[in-house]
C-alpha cells in the first residue's frame, strides 16, 4: 500500500513539472522551449529581428516623451508663473508679521508682477526639437532644397550664357546705399540712447523733490511725443524716401525705427510707475535705472524692459557663429527662391490684362515661393537672429515664439508666432486698454490691437515699397479678425489644423501676387507727376499692355 501510494504521489507531483525530451545530441530540454539548433546556438534571424523591433519602438517613444516632456515643462513652467505671481499678500501676512511700509511695498511689488511679463531661463524651442533625428531631418531637407536651386540657377546660367554666372544683383540692388543706412541707424540708436533716458532722469529727480510736478510731467511727456513723432518718426522715414533706398535698406532702417519706437514707450511705461510711487512713499532715493541696464535692453531681444534678467552663465561662441552664419543662408535661400519661382512668373505678367483668370493662377502660382518665405522669415529673425543676439548678451530667456505650427486656431497662432512682438501688444496696448475703460469693453480692446498692428505692418510696406497698397491691412482686418473669431481656442481637432495651414498658404499667395504685380507695375507704368489719388489707387489696375510702352526695357 505504502508503495503504491508512494507510486502515485510521485506521478501527481509530475503533473505539475514540465516534460523533458531529449535532442538529437543527448542533450536534455524542457517542453515548449524553443527548439535550438544541432549544434546548441540559439536562433540568431529571430534574436536579430526581435532587437530591430525593440530599437524602432525605443525611438518611437523617445519622440513622444521629448514632446510630451516638453509640453509639460512648459506647461509647468507657466501654471508656477501664474500662481507665484497671484499669490495675495494676505497668505504672506497669516506667516510673517509685516509693517505698513512693508505691506505697502509688497503689495506694490505683487502688483507689478502680476501685471507684467515673468522672464525665466528656457532654451528655443527649435534647439530642443533639433535634437531629435527625425525633426532635424527635416532641416536638412530644407538644406538639400537650397543646394538645388544654386544647382539649378548655375545650369540654366550656363545654358542660356554658356558660361557659370555668380553675379548677385538682386542682393546688391536690394542691400544698395548700405552706408547711408549705417549713418542713419546710429544717429537713431545715439538719440534713442540719450533723450528719453534724460528726460526720465531729470523728469524724476525734479518730481520728487518740486511741488510742480504736474507741471513738469505735461513738459517732460511733451518733449518726449515730439522727439518720438519728429526725431525718431519723420526724419528717418525722410531719408528713406528722399534717397529711394531700395527694399532691403528700407526694412532695415524702418523695421529699427518701430523696434526703438516700442523699446522706448517700455522703457518710459515700466519706470514712471516706480517714480510716481516713490514720490508717494516720499523715498529719498529716486527709482531710476543705470545708463548699462538700459543699454542692455537696447541690444536685449525682447521688448519689455526689466532692470535685471535671468542670465546664462557664459557665451558659447560657436553656437553665435552657427547662428549667423544660418541667417546668412537664408538670405542667400530668400535670393534664390525670389530668382528661380518669382521673378520669372512675375516679370512680365503686366503684359496680360488683370482679370479674374490671371489672378487665380498668379495667387496659386505663389503659395510655394510665398511659403518658403514665411518660413525662412521665421526661422532666420525669430529663431537665428534673435537667439544669436541672446547668446552674446548671455540673456536668458529664449522663448521668442511658441509652437505655432501646430496651432488649431488663429487665435492661438496670433499668440505663438512672434511672442516678444505679442507680449509688447497684450501689456502696453490690450492691457492698458483695458485698464482705461475698466475692463468693460474687450472686443473693442480686441479690434483695437488688431488694428494697431495692421496699420504698423502696412506702415512698413507702404514705405519699404514705394507705393501704398493695403493688401496686408485688409488680411489683417477682415480675415484676421474673422479667423480669431471663428477659429479660436476651442477648435481643438487636427481637422482646425489643417485649416490654419490652407489658410495661411492661401494669405501667403496673395500677399507675394498682388505685392509683386504692383511692383512691377510701378515700374513699367510710370506717372511723372502723380496727384494724391493716383498714390493711393494701385497701379497694376490700369497698367494695360496697350499703355505699356517700357515693357522691354526691364
Amino acid at each position: 500500500m505504502s508503495g503504491a501510494g508512494g507510486s502515485r504521489s510521485r506521478k501527481a507531483s509530475h503533473k505539475n513539472v514540465p516534460s523533458s525530451e531529449r535532442d538529437d545530441t543527448g542533450t536534455e530540454r524542457t517542453a515548449g522551449e524553443p527548439s535550438c539548433p544541432n549544434n546548441g546556438t540559439v536562433e540568431v534571424e529571430h534574436i536579430i529581428s526581435r532587437k530591430l523591433e525593440l530599437k524602432k519602438k525605443a525611438e518611437h517613444l523617445k519622440a513622444n516623451l521629448m514632446r510630451q516632456f516638453d509640453a509639460q515643462v512648459n506647461e509647468f513652467i507657466d501654471s508656477l508663473i501664474e500662481e507665484s505671481a497671484s499669490l495675495s499678500s494676505s497668505h504672506v501676512n497669516t506667516v510673517f508679521q509685516l509693517s505698513d511700509k512693508e505691506k505697502s511695498k509688497l503689495r506694490h511689488t505683487q502688483q507689478s508682477q502680476g501685471q507684467s511679463k515673468q522672464f525665466v531661463t528656457r532654451r528655443s524651442l527649435l534647439d530642443d526639437l533639433f535634437e531629435v533625428n527625425h525633426i532635424r531631418t527635416i532641416y536638412h531637407m530644407f538644406i538639400a532644397l537650397l543646394i538645388l536651386f544654386i544647382f539649378s540657377t548655375l545650369i540654366v546660367d550656363f545654358i542660356d550664357q554658356g558660361r557659370l554666372v555668380l553675379e548677385f544683383d538682386l542682393l546688391v540692388y536690394a542691400f544698395g546705399q548700405f552706408p547711408l543706412v549705417v549713418v542713419t541707424w546710429m544717429g537713431m540708436f545715439l538719440s534713442v540712447l540719450v533723450v528719453p533716458f534724460v528726460l526720465l532722469s531729470g523728469w524724476a529727480s525734479v518730481y520728487t523733490t518740486s511741488n510742480h510736478g504736474t507741471l513738469w510731467t505735461v513738459l517732460a511727456g511733451s518733449l518726449l511725443l515730439l522727439y518720438q513723432g519728429l526725431c525718431l518718426g519723420f526724419l528717418p522715414t525722410y531719408v528713406v524716401l528722399k534717397n529711394s533706398l531700395p527694399p532691403a535698406s528700407c526694412f532695415i532702417l524702418i523695421l529699427e525705427q518701430v523696434r526703438l519706437m516700442m523699446k522706448t514707450h517700455s522703457f518710459v511705461r515700466e519706470n514712471v510707475p516706480r517714480v510716481l510711487s516713490s514720490a508717494r512713499t516720499k523715498t529719498n532715493s529716486v527709482a531710476v535705472p543705470q545708463l548699462n541696464q538700459y543699454i542692455y535692453f537696447l541690444f536685449a531681444p525682447t521688448l519689455i524692459y526689466r532692470d535685471n534678467y535671468p542670465r546664462n552663465p557664459c557665451i558659447r561662441w560657436g553656437y553665435v557663429a552657427t547662428k549667423f552664419l544660418q541667417v546668412l543662408g537664408c538670405l542667400f535661400y530668400a535670393y534664390y527662391v525670389f530668382v528661380r519661382l518669382c521673378i520669372p512668373q512675375f516679370h512680365n505678367i503686366i503684359m496680360q490684362l488683370f482679370d479674374l483668370r490671371v489672378m487665380v493662377l498668379c495667387v496659386f502660382n505663389s503659395i510655394l515661393p510665398g511659403v518658403l518665405v514665411l518660413l525662412l522669415a521665421f526661422f532666420a529673425f525669430l529663431h537665428c537672429w534673435l537667439n544669436a543676439f541672446a547668446e552674446m548678451l548671455r540673456f536668458g530667456d529664449r522663448m521668442f515664439y511658441k509652437d505655432w505650427w501646430n496651432s488649431t486656431s488663429f487665435a492661438n497662432y496670433y499668440r505663438t508666432w512672434n511672442v516678444v512682438v505679442h507680449d509688447w501688444l497684450y501689456y502696453y496696448v490690450y492691457r492698458d486698454f483695458m485698464w482705461m475703460t475698466q475692463k468693460r469693453f474687450r472686443a473693442v480692446a480686441m479690434l483695437f490691437v488688431f488694428t494697431v498692428s495692421a496699420v504698423v505692418h502696412e506702415y512698413v510696406l507702404a514705405i519699404c515699397f514705394g507705393f501704398f497698397y493695403p493688401v496686408l491691412f485688409c488680411l489683417f482686418m477682415c480675415f484676421g479678425m474673422v479667423f480669431n473669431f471663428v477659429l479660436h481656442d476651442q477648435r481643438k481637432g487636427p481637422i482646425w489644423n489643417v485649416i490654419m495651414w490652407t489658410s495661411l498658404f492661401l494669405g501667403q499667395g496673395v500677399l507675394i501676387c498682388l505685392y509683386s504685380q504692383e511692383w512691377y507695375a510701378q515700374r513699367y507704368c510710370p506717372i511723372k507727376e502723380p496727384s494724391f489719388i493716383d498714390l493711393l489707387k494701385p497701379r497694376s489696375w490700369t497698367c494695360y499692355p496697350q499703355s505699356n510702352a517700357a515693357v522691354g526695357a526691364n
